[in-house]
């Protein structure tokens, strides 16, 4: 059975949440946030659901820190929170988090939000090993706001399914881009279509993206053995 992680400091609300997602997903949970991370490093969870508003760590300070550790960053984070999701949501998700459950929680929403997570889940993508390399691409697509762009950037890391870089344009969570790797005679060669997974904050004016490969060409830096 799949695993669930939530992490809330209130034990009435654990109990509910627990309660109503039991039946499909082994629930581990925890009062503590400043567990959280270790719970997740040992569990593996398929996603994590957490409030905000906690003692000793904030939800926001916990998913900043679980997206910045290569074990725990791709893990879905979903935010069940009491505060207004016109206010913070959108923070959330510049966070990292994928989405955003205003208490009292629709759980028939949560439950469709999650199986939609989890049929898009590829087990064997999670464990591919990432690789700290400076890669030039050039990235075709439309931006959060429907327009049409075109950036040249470097990455940070790569894996044989993806990598990380920086975009000076805001991107959507799922936003489908051309890839393309440009060489040194000045020539792109096209790598793929890769989709936003997760979005980083950076201390820069540009924000951070993780992508994923829908589809992916030779012309990729690493290949599967």
């Amino acid at each position: 059975m799949h695993k669930l992680l939530i992490v809330d400091d209130d034990d009435a609300m654990r109990r509910m949440l627990k309660t109503r997602l039991s039946a499909n997903y082994e629930v581990i949970e925890t009062g503590q946030p400043a567990q959280a991370v270790e719970l997740a490093l040992a569990h593996k969870p398929v996603a994590i659901l957490m409030d905000l508003i906690m003692t000793d760590l904030s939800g926001f300070e916990l998913c900043r820190g679980l997206r910045e550790l290569s074990y725990t960053s791709r893990i879905p984070i979903f935010i069940v929170s009491g505060e207004s999701e016109g206010r913070c949501k959108e923070h959330c998700e510049r966070l990292g988090a994928l989405d955003y459950f205003q208490k009292p929680v629709d759980f028939n929403r949560l439950q469709a939000r999650l199986m939609e997570e989890l049929q898009n889940q590829r087990p064997e993508r999670r464990r591919s090993t990432r690789v700290a390399m400076k890669v030039s691409l050039r990235l075709r697509g439309l931006d959060g706001s429907g327009h049409r762009f075109e950036e040249l950037t470097n990455t940070e890391n790569v894996s044989v399914d993806g990598f990380l870089c920086q975009c000076s344009v805001r991107l959507a969570q799922n936003s489908i881009l051309e890839v393309f790797v440009c060489s040194g005679d000045g020539k792109d060669n096209y790598a793929g279509s890769a989709r936003v997974v997760r979005r980083v904050d950076a201390d820069t004016p540009w924000q951070k993206y993780g992508f994923e490969f829908l589809s992916k060409t030779a012309h990729w830096v690493l290949q599967p053995n």
